[in-house]
This record gives C-alpha cells, sequence and structure tokens, in this order.
C-alpha cells in the first residue's frame, strides 16, 4: 500500500506499543499529550489490541478516544456508546478441536466471549487473570460444555510458549481459525477471517478514509496483518522480525515512548508539511502543559 498524506486515521495497538501491557494500566503523559494533539489536528484515533474491550476501555476514556475500539483482533469492534457494531465468533467445532490439540500438547486453555474470561474451576491462574484484566472470571467444571456454542477466543497458554508451537497451530488450523500471539505466554485462536488488518480496513472505508492515509503502530505478530493493510506501517523495535519487515518506519523503544515520537513527527509534523496549519512542536506543546 502506498502512502498518501495527510494522515488521517491512526491505529494503534496497546499492549508493547502504548504501555508494556495489562499490568502497566496507564499511558505516559507525553503520549497522552501526542494522542490528544492528533485528535484536535482532526485524526481519527482508533485503539486496536488483543484484548477484550473491558479491559482496553480505561485507556479508551484517558486518551478520549473517539472512534470505535478494535478489541479481540478484530472479533469485536464496539463503540465508546452504542450498540456492538461488529462481532464474529469461532465455530464450537473449530474451538472443540483447539481445546483437544491444547490438551494433546499439555497447555492450559480458556475462553473469552466478549468481556467474559470464562476458565475452569481447577485453574489456578483465575484469581490472577480477573484481577489483570479487571473482570470477575466465570468458573466452570467443563469448557467443553460452553465451546458448544460459538465463542469469541479460545487462548492457550504455557509458560513461556516455545516458538515452534505458532506455526504447528497454525498449520494444524489453516482456514478453519486465525492463529495469532501478542505476546510468549499464549496462542490465540479466532473466527478465521478476522485479524486487526480487516478491521482496520472497515473502519477506514465506514470513515472514509483511503487506506493510504492511514497509520498503524505495532509490535507483535497479531499486528502483522494491519502493518501490511496501511500506507504509512510502523513497527515498535521489539517487534518480531517478521513484522519489523512489513514497517516503512521502526519507531523508537517503548521505554523512551517511541509511539509518541512517532506521531509527534509523522502525523504532527507531517500534516504542517503538506500542506495544513503551521507546524506545532508537539514536544514543546506537551511540556507547557505540565
Amino acid at each position: 500500500m502506498d502512502p498518501a498524506w495527510p494522515i488521517r486515521l491512526l491505529a494503534l495497538d496497546i499492549d508493547g506499543t502504548l504501555v508494556a501491557g495489562p499490568e502497566d494500566p496507564v499511558v505516559p503523559f507525553r503520549t497522552t499529550a501526542a494522542v490528544h494533539l492528533a485528535i484536535a489536528r482532526g485524526v481519527l484515533v482508533a485503539l486496536v489490541t488483543g484484548r477484550m474491550a473491558a479491559s482496553a476501555r480505561p485507556l479508551v476514556d484517558a486518551l478520549d478516544v473517539a472512534a470505535p475500539l478494535i478489541a479481540h483482533h478484530g472479533a469485536v469492534i464496539r463503540p465508546r456508546h452504542g450498540r456492538l457494531l461488529f462481532h464474529a465468533k469461532l465455530p464450537p467445532e473449530a474451538a472443540g478441536d483447539v481445546l483437544t490439540w491444547a490438551a494433546a500438547h499439555g497447555l492450559r486453555a480458556h475462553l473469552n466471549h466478549l468481556d467474559r474470561l470464562i476458565m475452569r474451576t481447577d485453574d489456578s491462574r483465575a484469581p490472577f487473570y480477573g484481577r489483570l484484566l479487571g473482570v470477575r472470571p466465570r468458573l466452570v467444571p467443563d469448557l467443553r460444555a460452553v465451546a458448544r456454542r460459538p465463542v469469541t477466543k479460545v487462548m492457550v497458554g504455557g509458560e513461556p510458549l516455545a516458538p515452534e508451537l505458532l506455526a504447528e497451530a497454525r498449520d494444524a488450523f489453516t482456514g478453519r481459525a486465525m492463529v495469532t500471539t501478542s505476546n510468549s505466554r499464549f496462542i490465540e485462536f479466532l473466527h478465521p477471517r478476522v485479524s486487526k488488518g480487516n478491521a482496520v480496513a472497515w473502519l477506514a472505508r465506514r470513515s472514509g478514509i483511503p487506506l493510504g492515509q492511514v497509520a498503524a503502530i505495532g509490535d507483535n505478530w497479531s499486528d502483522l496483518e494491519m502493518l501490511a493493510a496501511v500506507g504509512h506501517p510502523i513497527a515498535m523495535p521489539h517487534a518480531p522480525d517478521a513484522v519489523r519487515a512489513a514497517a516503512r518506519r521502526i519507531a523508537p523503544p517503548l521505554a523512551d515512548e517511541g509511539a509518541a515520537q512517532v506521531i509527534e513527527d509523522l502525523v504532527l509534523g507531517a500534516a504542517s508539511a503538506h500542506g495544513s496549519a503551521e507546524p506545532e512542536d508537539a514536544r514543546t506543546v506537551a511540556l507547557s502543559a505540565r
């Protein structure tokens, strides 16, 4: 996808891009200021995450993002206020086979359905994940009984997972599930047509924005399709090689608020350089607001 100017839609991954992870719930000041300036310039900003919507909602509110939230890697698109816009569910047969695959590999699984976290009653991780995600787990004796009806996502976890398992899972479920990961502890299984890339393309069409005028920042395998779909793909420096290869630009490190620096330079700076209002140094604005 060829880049076009000005950038009108900014799609931001959360974990590993804006914050370290769910255990780090506050977006740093400089990043928050850059997002607010982009919104003030008329750029549509969307958060695009593997999290359930409930877990991402505090960041949506803190950043004052008006665009629909893209959650569960694109399986769910939910507006800040109002009814659900999109929900793609993993079919029961595929979900059951994922549970079988996980058991055969000695891995633990749990289910996500919209904002519900569903775990086995004997899963000792339930209290920790409930606190981490800010939801109360629903504990059930048998995940298969729940998975007889469509669910949003099956999560398969270990500490950590062997890297070759992702490729094996993708081979095993080709055409039946979208298989991805956003950290080394989980492989995630969703409806086969789900991806962040498809969700961002949907939002761009809905907003009348060509994909060439979309910028996206991400850091992991689940962001690959999103970066491939837009005109301005940016990867974090710790991203896997294939994800960095899909990017036109590599952001500075997360510890240096790399996403903020990219927004300041590419979105805010480029807006003036390509024919809009006079340049505004986002760094100066952010510091003066302290």
